[in-house]
C-alpha cells in the first residue's frame, strides 16, 4: 500500500465545508449497495461508480472461485476507488460509489480522497443477506463468501463519518434517510453524531 493514512483526519479537517461530499455505500455482499447507490446518484444528479469495476481481473477470478481476498489483494482496488473519488472532487463533483469497505483501515484509506467522505453502511441479518445473494443473478461472488465477509466486517466507529441503515427498509426509504442525514455526516456535535445508526441498525 502506498498511502500514509496517518494524515487522514488532518486532511479531512482541512477540507472546506463546501468541498464535494462523496457517499461510499458500504456493506457485505447482498446488502443492496448497487440499488441504493444508483438511486442516490440519480437523486443527487452526480456521478456513480460500481466498486467491482475497479477490481483487477485476478481479484475477480479469486472471488469467482470462492476464495476470499487478502488485504494485499484489496489495497490496489481501494486505492483505485480513492483515486476516482479524488478525480471527481478535482472536477468539482461529488461521487457516489459502492464499496464493501469492511475494515476500518480500508475506510481510512478511502478517507484520504480529496473532498469529504461519508460512509453509508447497509446492514442486515446474515439470513436476509444470504437469501438476497441466492436470488441475484449475473454477479461473480458466490454466497459461500458471505461468512468470511461478515467475519471481516468492522462496524463504523463513533469517530468515523457515516451511519448505519437497516436494509429491511425499501431502497427508496434508505435513499430518503441518507439524503436527510448526509449534511450532518462528519460533524462532531453530539446532537448530529455519525458512526451511529439512529435507530436504523439491524439486529446482529
Amino acid at each position: 500500500m502506498d498511502t500514509d493514512v496517518s494524515t487522514t483526519v488532518q486532511a479531512e479537517s482541512a477540507a472546506p465545508e463546501h468541498a464535494p461530499q462523496h457517499l461510499v455505500v458500504m456493506g457485505v455482499a447482498g446488502s443492496g449497495k448497487t440499488t441504493v447507490a444508483t438511486l442516490l446518484a440519480q437523486r443527487l444528479e452526480t456521478e456513480y461508480a460500481e466498486a467491482d469495476r475497479f477490481h483487477p481481473q485476478a481479484n475477480i477470478e479469486k472471488m469467482s472461485a470462492g476464495t476470499p481476498l487478502t488485504d494485499e489483494d484489496r489495497w490496489p482496488w481501494l486505492e483505485a476507488i480513492r483515486d476516482w473519488l479524488s478525480a471527481e472532487a478535482d472536477a468539482g463533483r461529488s461521487g457516489v460509489v459502492t464499496c464493501s469497505a469492511l475494515k476500518r483501515s480500508y475506510r481510512d484509506l478511502l478517507r484520504t480522497a480529496r473532498g469529504r467522505v461519508c460512509f453509508v453502511h447497509l446492514d442486515g441479518s446474515p439470513e436476509l443477506l444470504a437469501e438476497r445473494m441466492e436470488h441475484r443473478s449475473g454477479h461473480f461472488m458466490p454466497t459461500s463468501l458471505l461468512p468470511s465477509q461478515l467475519a471481516t466486517l468492522e462496524p463504523l466507529g463513533d469517530d468515523e463519518p457515516g451511519f448505519t441503515v437497516d436494509v429491511t427498509r425499501t431502497p427508496e426509504e434508505i435513499a430518503d434517510l441518507v439524503l436527510d442525514r448526509r449534511a450532518d455526516c462528519g460533524r462532531t456535535d453530539p446532537s448530529t453524531s455519525t458512526g451511529t445508526s439512529a435507530g436504523t441498525e439491524a439486529p446482529r
